[in-house]
């Protein structure tokens, strides 16, 4: 039987954020084009059989990234972005988190199912400028690209904004076995999408682009690179696609509507490939797809575009034919059972602008809003109520594990979301139910990842706890403390602070 190829982008037209009022359309940037970036591997300090040591550094650097000045930025063990760090399943891993920069910051690893709220790295994990903190984990849990970046709220959209977001390959026996691209800078290849508006001397200025929506700019930057291109020399590509951005949403397609194949979402493989010649990432999803350019000739340029703006080249070089075919059944879905008898929890996102909430209220540092056991699998039913202007698509992200999409509106869900996810699109006037189990104890946030809106208060968090055993004690970071620490930092009072997200609680006459 002959697989479909699918030719939408899935999601709800009318929410697309090209309706917003504050929408920052893309524009092709009169620059020359410049080799795609492709970010080192990040080296372990050191390795054994069982173990794996790595230092991860946050920098503030400058970064040539259009012609003229170099653009003052944040980045991981690089001046902007960072390198791209491996983490391989079973081994016990090591992480030394150095903070070089002139504030501080905290380490949250997106997507990896690790123990919260310290090791998650949210807002209850501050490493102070000068400081450094020692964390260990072992990954259990698929392949996957996930990612690195800052989250101290309520300044998580503006240290991304300067830079501060790499990714994370979790690596496992049985993704390396399959026949698919897998030789980093060559035929696998990251792609870090987000977009920016430089100011003068090629700077940014997030606060001039403040937007409680989602801050947005008129130029794509791929893996801080702009107007890149990709010298191709092998048939196949895999992409790894991240939107890195604050709020954009990325439609992609390639010039010629050339087909390729979703092989992976967030945080696995998906269980067989799925054919498309369009896709849309809300912020912070991931996906790998593979592109195919048998029949290319040397010479030949093939367009990655999002909507119809040209994000990234790919140069077609010579090639030596590939005729592995990928396989149909790529990962085996475990999915847990459920009790019946258990009530389905309800999360409602709602707003915009400064209105935006989690379940009627803003997000309180201190505040547990659910528990939840380790081990047991229950349903969530994740809500868009916003209508405001004909509503947005919400990217509903949760820290510390990772779900299965069951249905939307009571529907399949879309053909390229079959795999486990950590992050998903809500249109809408629409209902999202996931399966959902954590099997760490913890306390892990839930919010909206447009990150403006999280910083907003569109935030919540559960904490996960073992059955028959006390309660722990954790010690949760209150919103004075951090932002005294960031007016001390900045050498300003804390009545002259400006930081994201403080309008949207002052809006609404709330304490943040």
């Amino acid at each position: 039987m002959t697989k479909p190829i699918y030719t939408d982008y899935f999601f709800d037209e009318p929410a697309y954020n090209t309706h917003d009022g504050g929408y920052v359309p893309l524009e092709r940037p009169a620059v020359p084009a410049k080799p795609l970036a492709i970010p080192a591997l990040l080296k372990p300090d050191r390795e054994t059989a069982t173990d794996v040591y790595y230092t991860v550094t946050a920098q503030a650097g400058e970064t040539q990234i259009l012609p003229g000045a170099k653009t003052k930025t944040w980045g991981y063990n690089a001046s902007v972005l960072g390198q791209t760090i491996v983490f391989p399943v079973g081994k016990h891993i090591h992480v030394t988190l150095q903070n070089h920069l002139p504030e501080l910051t905290t380490f949250h690893w997106h997507g990896l199912i690790v123990s919260g709220p310290y090791v998650d790295g949210g807002c209850h994990a501050p490493v102070y400028p000068g400081e450094e903190k020692h964390i260990d984990f072992t990954l259990d849990q698929p392949a996957a690209t996930t990612w690195l970046h800052a989250h101290p709220c309520p300044s998580t959209a503006e240290q991304v904004w300067h830079g501060l977001a790499t990714m994370v390959l979790v690596t496992d026996a049985h993704s390396a076995s399959l026949p698919l691209p897998h030789e980093y800078g060559v035929d696998d290849i990251p792609l870090v999408l987000q977009d920016r508006r430089f100011h003068e001397d090629n700077q940014l200025d997030y606060h001039a682009d403040y937007d409680p929506d989602g801050v947005q700019g008129p130029t794509a930057v791929i893996n801080g690179t702009v107007n890149p291109y990709f010298d191709v020399t092998t048939q196949k590509l895999r992409l790894r696609l991240l939107d890195g951005a604050n709020r954009r949403e990325w439609r992609l397609h390639f010039s010629d509507d050339l087909p390729f194949t979703q092989i992976a979402g967030d945080t696995s493989l998906l269980p067989t490939p799925v054919t498309m010649t369009k896709l849309m990432l809300t912020c912070a999803e991931r996906a790998e797809i593979v592109v195919d350019f048998k029949g290319r000739q040397p010479g030949d340029k093939v367009t990655l575009f999002a909507d119809d703006v040209p994000i990234v080249e790919f140069r077609i070089h010579a090639f030596q034919p590939d005729n592995t075919a990928l396989p149909e059944h790529l990962f085996t879905v475990s999915a847990p059972t459920v009790d019946p008898a258990l009530p389905v929890r309800k999360v409602v996102m709602s707003g915009m602008d400064e209105q935006v909430m989690l379940d009627g209220k803003k997000f309180n540092m201190q505040r547990i809003d659910a528990k939840q056991p380790v081990g047991q699998a229950e349903y969530w039913d994740i809500t868009n109520t916003n209508e405001m202007h004909g509503g947005m698509v919400h990217p509903f992200h949760m820290h510390g594990t990772s779900f299965l999409v069951i249905s939307r509106n009571g529907h399949a869900p879309y053909p390229n979301e079959t795999g486990f996810k950590d992050t998903v699109g809500v249109n809408p006037g629409e209902t999202v139910r996931l399966l959902v189990k954590f099997d760490l104890p913890g306390v892990y946030m839930y919010h909206c990842h447009i990150i403006e809106h999280e910083d907003g208060g569109m935030m919540a968090q559960i904490q996960t706890y073992e059955p028959g055993k006390p309660l722990p004690k954790y010690k949760l970071m209150d919103m004075d403390t951090l932002m005294n620490a960031f007016a001390k930092e900045r050498g300003i009072k804390p009545s002259e602070l400006w930081m994201a997200g403080m309008e949207s609680y002052e809006k609404m006459g709330m304490k943040m």
